[in-house]
């Protein structure tokens, strides 16, 4: 029995103007793909973070786009105080969010965010700003706490923790009780912050998909 091709999947690397710089970004998109994630890194990663890219490999597995970027330059990144602009770093995730809306042929049906570290923090500033334009967000060992206007995030929130990472954890428990939305706190039992122990990136791939899949739409917009 002859079976059906599954559909391609176009990568490339890109550079996207957000102010007065150009940010560089690995975007994929699988065919007929509607819903994306943009994936907030955090502060001294990137886009080619082993860690988000293979969570980014994950959702691609399930039809659903991503957009790994960089949301500081080169030189920026080696301002440590740069790192935790949390300010600047949303500023730049909503501009990107924008182009990502407005590019040509692209209609989307729905956007999610996923952040590590501070940029978990950028990810919910944008989501509290954005209103119902962000439809989803995931941590993965976040800094939520260093978002302000966690009340204001009206779209559903999955904070992932690791069960050793006993600083953060503390720190996401905190911002859990502040947020108002739907929402979940799931501990990895055995992780540390990076979930480097065997299987538990596997498992953060597991909740983020099942998160996305959840609450990002893959139909078109009329």
């Amino acid at each position: 029995m002859q079976q059906n091709p599954k559909p391609t999947e176009t990568s490339k690397e890109i550079r996207i103007a957000a102010g007065h710089v150009e940010l560089e970004a690995t975007l994929a998109l699988p065919a007929g793909c509607k819903r994306v994630v943009i994936f907030a890194h955090g502060s001294g990663s990137s886009r080619l973070s082993p860690r988000n890219r293979f969570v980014a490999k994950a959702l691609s597995e399930r039809q659903i786009g991503t957009l790994l970027v960089d949301l500081l330059t080169p030189k920026e990144d080696r301002d440590y105080e740069a790192r935790f602009d949390i300010d600047l770093l949303a500023k730049r995730l909503t501009s990107i969010t924008g182009w990502l809306n407005r590019r040509p042929g692209q209609k989307l049906s729905s956007i999610g965010l996923f952040g590590a570290s501070t940029g978990a923090a950028a990810a919910l500033k944008t989501a509290a700003e954005a209103g119902r334009g962000i439809r989803a967000v995931v941590s993965r060992g976040g800094r939520p706490d260093l978002a302000e206007d966690l009340q204001r995030v009206q779209c559903p929130t999955l904070l992932i923790v690791g069960g050793d990472d006993l600083d953060v954890l503390k720190l996401n428990q905190d911002a859990f009780q502040k947020l108002t939305c739907q929402k979940e706190l799931t501990v990895v039992d055995g992780a540390t912050h990076l979930f480097a122990e065997p299987g538990k990136l596997e498992e953060v791939a597991r909740l983020a998909g099942d998160w996305f899949e959840r609450y990002l739409k893959n139909v078109a917009l009329a």
